[in-house]
């Protein structure tokens, strides 16, 4: 059986620009990138590609050289001041770069605004053929699983899908029992990650989410149940930030990573 696909999320290495994050996934003997483009909230900085013709064309360059492709654009946070017309820019953007995926989180208390916002952000991205692979974290609006399964329903996007990390099913007192009971084509990808056992304070679910996890196999979540639950060779993008290592280089974190996750799936 072929192993499946295998992508480095660009918050493993965020540090890294674009070039450096493909270089890096494709020494480790990664098959694709999560590519951030779009910053999740206002307070976060990320290294701007929109816009920038001379860094697209060393993307693609890049891409073209090593055989690494990008398997999803990030990341989009549907909040009280979203305005979906200014996101599609990053929609032609991703599209031009051959993702197959834009990853969105819910966050805004408004029910009937984040189904609007979501549902014409559906829209645009299948426009461009990318499936809106919607990310459920329990210190956003959409918090869980059930939620975000409840928010698909509502805006009835069929092109949309959920994505389901490992680390936030865990610290929103879910497992993987839980998966089993939606459809497999709503999974078209997942989150791969460890962690420490013990759940921390609410507070710090953030910071665990973006520099506190473990490479997969590190750590105490059930990750070989949670591999079972999805169906047979699911893509996998690895996630997993750990700010312990932060001091290595980007190509350095993506082998230990790459290792790590190969040991994972070959047990399972």
């Amino acid at each position: 059986m072929r192993p499946p696909l295998i992508s480095l999320a660009h918050l493993t290495i965020l540090d890294a620009d674009p070039v450096t994050l493909i270089e890096s996934a494709a020494s480790a003997g990664f098959d694709a990138v999560g590519l951030r483009i779009v910053p999740p909230l206002p307070t976060d900085t990320i290294i701007p590609t929109l816009g920038d013709l001379p860094l697209q064309r060393q993307i693609k360059g890049q891409m073209r050289d090593t055989g690494v492709g990008i398997l999803d654009v990030e990341a989009i946070w549907l909040t009280p001041r979203t305005d979906v017309a200014t996101l599609l820019p990053a929609l032609d953007l991703g599209a031009d770069l051959g993702a197959r995926y834009v990853l969105t989180v819910g966050h805004d208390p408004d029910w009937h605004r984040l189904c609007d916002n979501f549902g014409a952000l559906c829209e645009a991205a299948y426009a461009r053929g990318l499936r809106v692979m919607l990310e459920f974290i329990p210190y956003a609006e959409c918090a869980s699983l059930r939620e975000a399964h409840r928010l698909l329903h509502a805006a009835a996007p069929a092109s949309a899908g959920l994505l389901v990390d490992a680390l936030h099913l865990s610290r929103s007192n879910a497992s993987p029992i839980d998966i089993k009971g939606y459809d497999p084509e709503l999974f078209s990808y997942l989150h791969l990650c460890d962690a420490k056992k013990t759940l921390p304070a609410a507070a710090e679910l953030r910071n665990e989410a973006r520099g506190g996890r473990l490479y997969p196999g590190e750590g105490g979540l059930w990750l070989k149940d949670f591999l079972a639950a999805f169906p047979v060779c699911t893509p996998v993008a690895v996630e997993a930030p750990d700010q312990a290592r932060s001091h290595l280089s980007p190509k350095e974190r993506a082998g230990l990573a790459m290792a790590a996750t190969r040991r994972l799936l070959e047990d399972v």
